[in-house]
């Protein structure tokens, strides 16, 4: 079993070409390598996979049901569509994070509804890369609450300060 399963959602395998004025330069590979630096750090153990598959999330976040304590994940376009995957991730009893580069309140009218904001434990939007590093920190601190230990709270792009 995995301490985190890092979701990447459709498109998101094209970071640091694709728009970089809106989600960085940063690739995907570069943010991989960053979280796998971070869980080193944290004693966490975690699994990143990739797919612009809908059907091959939701298999992945239903495994994640034995295979993983909690999910970080950015759904990308995925977030503001799916059912499906708002409905697997409300089968996982773990925690779960959702994580954006960017802030989808300062984006268009379609890109601010999220599907699956409500069956999360927070959202961490708007700090590009940053976001997934801070994404697993927050994932880190809820598993130790759950544990007995630490606090969390919620980080929206613009409320640090």
């Amino acid at each position: 079993m995995v301490d985190v399963l890092v979701i990447f959602g459709p498109n998101l395998n094209m970071l640091g070409t694709r728009e970089p004025e809106i989600y960085g330069a940063d690739s995907m590979a570069d943010i991989m390598g960053a979280l796998s630096d971070q869980a080193v750090d944290l004693g966490r153990r975690i699994e990143m996979m990739q797919s612009n598959d809908e059907g091959v999330l939701v298999t992945a976040i239903q495994k994640a049901r034995s295979d993983a304590a909690a999910i970080l994940f950015n759904l990308a376009a995925y977030t503001h569509t799916s059912v499906a995957l708002r409905d697997a991730l409300a089968m996982f009893d773990g925690p779960k994070v959702e994580v954006h580069l960017s802030n989808n309140d300062r984006r268009e009218t379609f890109r601010q509804v999220s599907l699956t904001a409500g069956v999360s434990d927070g959202s961490i939007v708007g700090f590009g890369a940053d976001s997934f590093r801070l994404g697993l920190d927050a994932v880190h601190r809820l598993l130790l609450r759950r544990d007995g230990a630490g606090a969390i709270r919620q980080i929206r792009g613009g409320d640090i300060g």
